[in-house]
């Protein structure tokens, strides 16, 4: 019984023909991201902005009444409240602003709390509350901008490893690769509006690191095959050590996505954004390392006699000095 492979043995796949498409498409999809985050911003969690968040599910109902529910939150006096579904039609998170005085009184936040899930139980019965998250605005701002330097800092390092493993050329690809990845993730957050906390910072560093692997394999064989074919044309050889990683490519990418799809469609809803980074992550990641990462080594200006060391004058009469001998 012959087994079951995804990718053929020897594919050939002219991968470069389609470069130029697939940059173009790439950098428009980076411009759109960068402009979706300046007009439509993220929808920052409670983590990143300060405040309180309530989550709520009204057991009793098929959907949440949002609008009733804004109204008699606001009347309260604290106000104007976030209300938005989280997961389920029937399930909504709560966001407000921390009252004035909490930085010094924190039992202002807990008694703004209290009040809110009272009001919410006697208008509603059967109203079950999941959740009470609360962060100071001072907390929330370090948070954010410690995620923040970790991310770039993880780009930083992962640049400085590529550069020390291979060549400057290669870590200026792999740079340019994981900054499409990563931007591109992030304004899917803005297009979609989901909520862009903590959890999602984690989600990113993770596909960083996926990311990185899949390229680090992929410019391992391009360096091993520079070595080999000393007077293969560039574009033949990127297409030729592609095609060699494909089926690795594939099978790791796909088994991932198998998870995280079930996750998706069957997990909680609380890691609903973490897995939604992930799963668009890898699939970004993928093919970035494919039309991102292989080709701007052409663009350097990187052939196979890049890296041959130079031989001096000395070198070279030794040299014929011997093979005379």
């Amino acid at each position: 019984m012959k087994l079951l492979k995804l990718v053929p043995d020897n594919t050939n796949i002219h991968f470069l023909r389609w470069q130029w498409p697939f940059f173009i498409s790439n950098i428009l999809a980076m411009i759109a991201a960068v402009v979706l985050l300046f007009t439509h911003g993220l929808n920052l969690g409670v983590d990143f902005v300060g405040g309180q968040m309530i989550r709520a599910t009204f057991v009793e109902n098929s959907a949440a009444p949002v609008a009733e529910l804004r109204d008699k939150v606001g009347s309260l006096g604290y106000g104007e409240p976030i209300i938005q579904q989280f997961g389920k039609p029937n399930e909504v998170s709560i966001r407000m602003k921390l009252p004035e005085g909490s930085e010094q009184h924190a039992e202002l936040a807990d008694a703004m709390a209290n009040k809110i899930t009272s009001t919410l139980k006697q208008a509603y019965p059967g109203v079950r509350i999941d959740g009470v998250d609360s962060v100071s605005g001072k907390v929330s701002g370090e948070l954010f901008k410690t995620g923040m330097l970790a991310l770039v800092l993880a780009m930083v390092g992962i640049s400085i490893y590529i550069w020390a493993r291979f060549e400057w050329q290669f870590g200026v690809g792999a740079l340019f690769a994981l900054v499409q990845d990563l931007l591109l993730t992030i304004g899917m957050f803005s297009l979609t509006q989901m909520e862009f906390d903590l959890n999602i910072v984690a989600a990113l560093l993770t596909l960083l690191g996926y990311s990185l692997n899949d390229k680090i394999v992929v410019y391992d064989r391009i360096r091993e095959d520079m070595r080999k074919y000393r007077q293969m044309d560039m574009r033949v050889l990127l297409n030729l050590s592609v095609n060699e990683t494909l089926a690795r490519t594939i099978v790791t990418s796909l088994s991932m996505l198998i998870t995280l799809v079930a996750l998706l469609l069957l997990g909680p809803d609380v890691i609903f954004g973490f897995t939604a980074a992930i799963t668009f992550g890898i699939f970004v990641g993928t093919y970035s390392s494919i039309y991102m990462a292989a080709p701007i080594l052409i663009w350097l200006k990187v052939n196979p006699k890049s890296f041959v060391p130079t031989e001096s004058e000395m070198d070279r009469q030794e040299r014929l000095a011997r093979e005379r001998g």
